[in-house]
């Protein structure tokens, strides 16, 4: 009986201590987004303590910025003193002294569109008597819509991302086009269906690259369950709306062919690439390390020592990536750093079975995944490029909680494809977006959204 007692008590000990460290979970040792931390329990940094708070805004001595005087003015007005501040002498037929102060104000005209009203005239034939209309010309919309109003629209929903209510107030009460909420739908689909070639060419040219950042994030399609899967390389990003998070998805977005390299976090929907061909997000496995420190003992002693040969490894990686360090020298240095880890790694695997030992496990089945960034030029230890690419979709979801239909979706990856991939490149979305459905108008191509060439494509990409 004491020894059945003494088992029990020590799985219940067991228990207690994997749901003790449950609830340690948050956004630093966990992948639970940092909004789902309880106020108060996030650690907070020593470097953060102890480095002095300064106040919001401008600091002293910072040179301010201000915008540069415009090379064209409508009006100027000239303001003279009347009287002298010392003395009070009448300035009237003084000569001005030195160059005036230019004060700029930038005032908004009433907005009026421009109505275009098209009279398709019908004529009678003097000779069999055959009344004929006239036909409006191709580059006149069939709708009421011109690219402009298009553009804008879908500007408001996707870059502003404002509701279709919303938006539907903006274009008819400040922009002064009526516009209903059917009419904001339909408008987004013509748009939609604008950029469709621009986002297909997007997505066989990244299927092709030989370096890929991927991620993905919840979604809502139809009030049930979907996924939004991006893939960034160099210049060019693009964005899936899928009903799955499974490797069906990641083929879909990748190319089942794919044969480059690709970086990500750990999800199982990416391990039918190679891992040898593959580069781990460090930024998430320092995540998996740090909930180490939840448990006593050997554990903890593990996570802490991961953690230390984790900053040891950043710091060279930064010193690679500034310059300061040359790629030879980083690699013989990052030898025994990298034994260390997997011997850590492999010395977690033979902890007692629990959550910690699983992630050991989990981790040295993908051990040729984890140095990839040390041994192949071009590659790095994160998978930030993706993560940040997300970000603004999150935000979006967070307001629209998602798409209604399959055709929203089709709008939501195709214009943020077109909208990160013009951001990385420095060129101007609504322009783009307008461009887009003249084309659509004059049932050309679109503007390609690939770079120019490779050299453009690095330089813009060493300016971001």
């Amino acid at each position: 009986m004491i020894a059945a007692l003494t088992k029990e008590l020590a799985l219940a000990k067991a228990k207690i201590l994997e749901l003790e460290a449950r609830l340690g979970k948050n956004s630093q040792n966990s992948s639970r987004p940092p909004s789902s931390d309880v106020h108060g329990t996030r650690p907070s940094k020593k470097s953060r303590r102890s480095r002095k708070r300064r106040k919001r805004g401008a600091q002293p001595g910072h040179p301010g910025h201000f915008p540069p005087i415009p090379e064209h003015v409508d009006q100027t007005h000239e303001h003279r003193p009347k009287t002298c501040s010392s003395c009070q002498a009448d300035l009237a037929d003084a000569p001005p002294f030195g160059m005036p102060t230019i004060h700029i104000v930038f005032e908004l005209p009433p907005i009026k569109p421009i109505i275009h009203a098209h009279q398709c005239q019908d004529v009678k034939c003097p000779n069999c008597g055959k009344i004929t209309t006239a036909s409006l010309p191709e580059d006149v919309p069939s709708g009421q819509y011109d690219p402009s109003v298009q553009a804008m629209t879908a500007l408001l929903r996707g870059e502003m991302q404002q509701s279709v209510r919303q938006t539907s107030h903006v274009m008819t009460h400040i922009l002064h086009v009526p516009m209903s909420t059917g009419m904001v739908s339909k408008t987004e689909a013509q748009v939609s269906e604008a950029l469709a070639p621009a986002y297909q060419e997007a997505a066989d040219f990244i299927q092709k690259q030989s370096l890929i950042h991927a991620d993905e994030t919840g979604w809502r399609q139809e009030k049930k369950r979907a996924w939004l899967w991006v893939a960034v390389s160099g210049m060019v990003s693009v964005f899936l709306v899928h009903v799955s998070r499974g490797a069906i998805a990641a083929k879909a977005l990748l190319g089942a062919g794919f044969q480059g390299i690709l970086c990500s976090d750990r999800w199982h929907s990416y391990r039918w690439v190679d891992s040898s061909s593959r580069q781990l997000c460090w930024s998430h496995l320092k995540r998996d390390f740090k909930s180490f420190l939840d448990y006593p003992g050997e554990c903890r002693r593990i996570g802490e020592a991961l953690l230390h040969q984790k900053k040891r490894m950043f710091r060279l990686w930064n010193r690679v990536r500034d310059g300061t360090l040359e790629r030879g020298d980083f690699q013989r240095k990052m030898q025994p750093i990298r034994a260390a880890i997997l011997s850590l790694l492999e010395q977690g695997q033979a902890l007692p079975k629990g959550s910690s030992q699983a992630k050991c496990k989990e981790i040295l089945k993908l051990k040729d995944a984890l140095f990839t960034f040390v041994d192949t030029l071009g590659v790095e230890p994160t998978n930030n490029k993706a993560e940040r690419a997300l970000r603004f979709a999150v935000l979006m979801r967070k307001r629209s909680f998602g798409c209604d239909s399959e055709r929203g979706s089709r709008f939501t990856e195709r214009f943020l494809t077109v909208r990160a991939t013009l951001r990385s490149q420095r060129k101007d979305l609504y322009e783009y977006l307008k461009s887009a459905c003249h084309a659509r108008l004059k049932k050309v191509p679109p503007p390609s959204l690939l770079p120019l060439s490779a050299d453009q494509d690095e330089k813009l990409a060493m300016v971001a």
